[in-house]
């Protein structure tokens, strides 16, 4: 046996906008079977064999969907250098990246304002890529995109808020213009938008984005902004129009 063993390979997950699996910058292909479990513990990192085989053969017997977790692992080509197994269990390698833990780690983080965060274009960046697996219909699968979504979007709605308290209004504004691409019609973002523009001095522009929602809104809705959002804008803007 070597003993110097070789260091871990470079294990890329991919679940944000598509799944897709890279070994040393190089893709691995999957069948079907074999993509819906690394997408399932790559999403839990760790979890019991029972759990995993119920949840990707919900239609099955207990006895018959654990034998397909068995052949489903038997003919996953990486699996020795993707997982740890127990006889009871399945474990992510610590030395595999998944894009949606990151994504909700850093989410998290910003929502609970834990530390410093190197705020960039990219961090928005990260927060605005592409839902999980979207063209995937597995109860698990819709559980999991719409919970990360609506962290997304907490996430980016707390981040415009901490950029334009610490003065930097134009990343505030490219988070908040991020949540308003997930999610058009919710308020919180526009408001952000509005604010922005208010706290640069930009008179017509908070006014334009105000009216435009404010059509969108009612166009969509029949609805109208808040009263907040309203108050949001003095007089002097609203004679602008």
């Amino acid at each position: 046996m070597n003993p110097f063993p070789s260091p871990p390979r470079h294990v890329n997950l991919q679940l944000l906008g598509q799944f897709r699996l890279e070994f040393d910058g190089q893709p691995v292909t999957l069948c079907g079977n074999t993509q819906r479990l690394v997408a399932f513990v790559g999403l839990q990192r760790r979890v019991g064999r029972s759990f995993v085989a119920r949840n990707l053969w919900p239609d099955a017997s207990e006895a018959h969907a654990r034998g397909s977790l068995r052949t489903t692992l038997w003919k996953l080509p990486i699996g020795h250098e993707f997982f740890r197994c127990t006889q009871e269990s399945l474990a992510l390698a610590d030395h595999v990246r998944v894009d949606a833990r990151i994504l909700a780690r850093t989410a998290h983080d910003i929502v609970h304002d834990r530390g410093p965060l190197r705020v960039g274009p990219a961090l928005v960046e990260l927060l605005e890529r592409g839902d999980l697996l979207p063209d995937w219909d597995d109860d698990w699968v819709v559980l999991e995109r719409e919970w990360l979504r609506q962290l997304r979007l907490h996430a980016l709605d707390a981040l415009a808020e901490r950029l334009t308290q610490q003065g930097l209004p134009a990343l505030a504004l490219e988070a908040a213009l991020a949540s308003i691409r997930v999610e058009p019609l919710r308020e919180e973002p526009h408001r952000a938008v509005v604010s922005t523009h208010l706290a640069e001095g930009n008179l017509r522009e908070a006014l334009r984005h105000y009216e435009a929602f404010c059509y969108q809104l009612r166009t969509e809705l029949n609805t109208e902004p808040s009263l907040r959002f309203k108050r949001m804008l003095p007089p002097q803007v609203m004679t602008l129009g």
